[in-house]
């Protein structure tokens, strides 16, 4: 009989084994890694800033107190999509200063017929309720009628605003976005209305 300390291990027949793979860290590869995750991060900003979704600043009292100069506010390019309805507040480029994007809300829609009595909107003859107005306003205008593919649009702070009443109605194909969440300052971050 054999002692069990010198039992023969070929007897055993068990499988060959293998070398074990020892990993081994790469100098650099988080280094690597939190490269190739920025790009990643870039490339999927970039794409985002470009179709979907866009940051902006507000400069100017026009929609006051409802944004104020120096807030940050996101653009919603993709709600576009859904088409421009009355009440919107809209990022665009103004026909008269291509080169600046301005924030105003939509008041008339193609085909509508637009006045201002009294410091009242009217919308085909109908006074337009305008929960959103904090301040008094002061402004008479003629009956018009807004042409297809256009808007009509005011600022929040009507005293105060370069809006339609100034350059007239602003072609569809100009609006670069509805502007939908501001994120700065903190305090006021939330969706706008």
């Amino acid at each position: 009989m054999q002692d069990a300390t010198t039992f023969p291990i070929a007897e055993l027949n068990l499988p060959e084994s293998r070398p074990v793979a020892r990993v081994k860290a790469r100098r650099g590869s988080f280094l690597h890694t939190l490269v190739a995750t920025a790009a990643k991060a870039l490339i999927l900003f970039s794409v985002m800033q470009g179709c979907v979704i866009q940051g902006y600043r507000v400069y100017g009292c026009c929609m006051e107190p409802n944004l104020n100069t120096g807030e940050r506010l996101l653009g919603n390019k993709l709600a576009l999509a859904q088409g421009v309805h009355r009440g919107d507040v809209i990022v665009f480029q103004p026909p008269h200063k291509k080169d600046t994007a301005f924030v105003k809300r939509v008041i008339g829609l193609p085909g509508e017929e637009i006045e201002i009595r009294d410091s009242r909107v009217y919308v085909n003859h109908r006074v337009l309720n305008e929960p959103y107005l904090q301040r008094a306003w002061h402004d008479d205008r003629a009956p018009e009628r807004i042409p297809d593919n256009m808007v009509f649009v005011l600022g929040d702070n009507r005293d105060n605003s370069n809006d339609s009443r100034m350059w007239g109605e602003l072609p569809v194909g100009n609006i670069q976005a509805k502007a939908c969440f501001r994120y700065w300052p903190l305090d006021k971050m939330g969706w706008i209305r």
